[in-house]
């Protein structure tokens, strides 16, 4: 048996895991946008079948279309509904679940088809734990988006679909002054904690991310608490959940809500003063020290 899906986005064209595991599902595989016309047609491009588009102004959020969106996912209903773990398409979600009268499961792992019925493995507990829920109806999944395609395979046509108005409308954008990164399209990645003293001694991870060739995220009370680094850095069970080559978590004390984040990894290597850090019980090599004294000497024998 083969199930159909769709795809929802909002403002960000990061689908290709969504298009990944759509595929496996064997059905017709669509997309609604709810974004930009810019952001339809990179994902035209990402090996969907299909692309419906909600045409908006472009000072409208992408969240005010979720009616639209809903629409256009029930004119053709599917078995399966993805979408990333964004906000905006967390509310665009629930806006098609609640028209198709979906199961939803927010901590989709995997999702497969096995004789009549969908399968997911759903994490629970804060990542710590799987289950295995069988689905005999719709279902609604939110997972791990992906990067965005790189826009040069071939496109499909974009069909438009009026968004009605809402009297919704962006008057004002503030940044905060932090590169956007992919965590996930990282092949290496340095995880910093709050062995780190100052915002200014980021300097020595910068150093040594160039010299490994590494991009650098997070524990979230460096990303929330302290405001060093942005929000899409913070790795853990409500951040970035990655699986790069190495990752090198330096000051990084291990607690269970940031190392569920990295259980992908292939090999992970930590730097920490204390020997019984808990970081030590989930790394594949471990370095004990000061790492204002490690990590410049790592990078100088590097270069």
């Amino acid at each position: 048996m083969s199930v159909n899906a769709w795809i929802i986005v909002g403002d960000q064209p990061t689908v290709g895991n969504l298009v990944t595991v759509a595929r496996s599902l064997g059905g017709t595989v669509g997309a609604v946008v709810a974004g930009p016309r810019s952001v339809a047609e990179i994902v035209a491009s990402s090996g969907v079948d299909k692309v419906v588009w909600c045409n908006a102004p472009d000072d409208v959020p992408a969240e005010a279309n979720a009616t639209a969106l809903a629409d256009a996912v029930a004119a053709d209903p599917p078995r399966v509904v993805l979408a990333g773990r964004n906000p905006g398409e967390r509310v665009l979600l629930g806006a098609a679940a609640a028209r198709l009268k979906a199961a939803v499961l927010t901590g989709a792992r995997s999702v497969a088809v096995e004789g009549d019925g969908v399968v997911v493995v759903n994490a629970v507990f804060g990542d710590i734990a799987d289950e295995t829920v069988a689905v005999s109806g719709p279902v609604a999944l939110l997972l791990d988006g992906g990067s965005a395609p790189s826009g040069d395979g071939a496109s499909v046509p974009i069909e438009e679909v009026s968004a009605p108005p809402l009297g919704v409308r962006v008057v004002e954008t503030r940044t905060h002054g932090f590169d956007q990164v992919d965590l996930n399209a990282a092949h290496r990645v340095i995880g910093v904690g709050r062995g780190l003293k100052s915002k200014e001694d980021l300097a020595l991870i910068e150093a040594l991310a160039v010299a490994v060739g590494a991009e650098i995220a997070c524990t979230r009370p460096v990303a929330e608490g302290l405001n060093w680094m942005g929000k899409d850095r913070y790795i853990g069970s409500s951040g970035a959940r990655i699986a790069p080559q190495l990752y090198l978590a330096i000051g990084v004390s291990g607690q269970l809500q940031h190392m569920v984040g990295v259980t992908g990894a292939e090999t992970i290597v930590a730097i920490n003063s204390d020997p019984n850090a808990a970081v030590f019980k989930e790394t594949d090599h471990g370095l004990v020290g000061d790492l204002y004294q490690l990590v410049p000497a790592i990078t100088a024998a590097l270069k």
